[in-house]
């Protein structure tokens, strides 16, 4: 599958962020548990040069938790302050204010030492779309601030929102780049939901899917969509159609003549996926895990970039 999506207001998205960063002391980046790297837009690590960052590693009730685990290591490793959050539940939010200030403490030194007393940090708020930012802001504030929902590219302008005394947060629209030349990225990001479903083919995203599961959660498959008599049955006796094709008969989705209706069946395990109710499923894994990742997903036609 050959992914690009890239709205023509995120190029104007990106060039208020170009000026807005010069008022701002931290970078809070959420990215998706699943897909930490892929949720990452790689413009912000140039963009924020200089400016502390955390990251939120948001959903994360719907990764593997020890997962969730490796990758926030890796980013420590790195320099990154790091919190698990549920932006939807407020799972891990108390945490973000110590760490803030923890983050922050050259920068309120700085402010004592010249005689600069309370002034809150400003933080920018970042990520791809559909990541969670408006929900994690408004889940924050505890009061709706922003405007939420499940499709990418509701936040369209930038808007400052003052939480307490000590911080003050800069909403921004969910920003991609303009092309993905890792395809890899695309369909991950597509399995996730920050890809505009409209312009996607969901039966291939579908049995992509289904080839990953079948590769790295082989019980989840049989365990949802089985009878209890088949749910032992071994990981690869199925193709990513007969798949489909079992789960619309779990369904009822048949066509006329009781054909199955690939497109309902495919929908509805995207949708499994992305809800949780297949079981927490991290789709990328540490970079030096990655290797294993490559050996069988993505397709064929993409083993060079993961080469590389």
């Amino acid at each position: 599958m050959n992914i690009q999506w890239y709205p023509g207001h995120m190029t104007k998205a990106k060039r208020a962020m170009k000026e807005d960063i010069k008022l701002i002391d931290l970078i809070i980046e959420l990215v998706d548990a699943r897909v930490p790297l892929a949720s990452r837009n790689p413009d912000i690590d140039e963009l924020g040069k200089g400016k502390a960052r955390l990251i939120l590693l948001n959903k994360s009730d719907l990764a593997s938790e020890k997962q969730n685990e490796a990758w926030t290591a890796w980013f420590k490793k790195k320099g990154f302050f790091v919190v698990k959050v549920n932006a939807r539940s407020g799972a891990g939010l108390k945490q973000i204010n110590g760490v803030v200030q923890e983050a922050c403490k050259e920068k309120i030194e700085r402010d004592r030492r010249r005689g600069i007393l309370n002034r809150p940090v400003r933080a920018m708020v970042v990520g791809i779309p559909n990541v969670g930012k408006s929900t994690f802001i408004n889940s924050f504030a505890g009061k709706a601030c922003t405007k939420t929902g499940n499709k990418p590219g509701v936040t369209k302008g930038n808007q400052w929102i003052r939480l307490n005394k000590t911080l003050e947060l800069l909403d921004t629209p969910g920003i991609l780049w303009p092309r993905f030349e890792d395809q890899r990225v695309g369909l991950l990001l597509a399995f996730i939901g920050s890809i505009n479903d409209e312009i996607l083919n969901k039966d291939e995203l579908a049995m992509e899917l289904i080839r990953f599961l079948e590769t790295y959660y082989p019980q989840i498959l049989p365990q949802r969509y089985l009878p209890d008599e088949d749910k032992e049955v071994s990981s690869g006796s199925r193709t990513e159609l007969e798949w489909l094709s079992q789960i619309a008969k779990v369904r009822g989705c048949l066509l006329k003549g009781g054909e199955p209706d690939y497109g309902k069946a495919a929908a509805i395990v995207i949708d499994d996926f992305r809800s949780g109710r297949l079981g927490r499923i991290t789709l990328e894994f540490p970079p030096e895990e990655f290797h294993i990742f490559c050996s069988v997903f993505p397709p064929e036609e993409m083993e060079e970039s993961c080469e590389n």
